[in-house]
């Protein structure tokens, strides 16, 4: 099965030394190019962040229809969860 993930999963995971556990529940994780940039593009070191730069589970995809999720966004998502448009 694939998923796709946000970033908590993954640091949560690799901050107790347990990402492995997404692979054996899921055969690719697929995060998007967001997540990424979220876990590898600061300056200090974020759980995560290795092993999505070197895991063949782990796979970066671009959003391609991004008016579907910003609907799926706005109905989904609390007010204080939405990311400013």
């Amino acid at each position: 099965m694939i998923i796709v993930s946000d970033t908590s999963p993954i640091t949560s995971l690799a901050a107790i030394g347990q990402l492995d556990l997404l692979r054996q529940l899921y055969s690719k994780i697929l995060i998007p190019e967001a997540v990424y940039q979220e876990l590898t593009g600061t300056a200090t070191l974020v759980p995560g962040s290795s092993e999505v730069k070197t895991l063949e589970w782990i796979e970066v995809r671009q959003v391609t229809n991004r008016p579907l999720i910003v609907t799926l966004l706005e109905q989904q998502l609390d007010e204080g969860q939405r990311p400013n448009s």
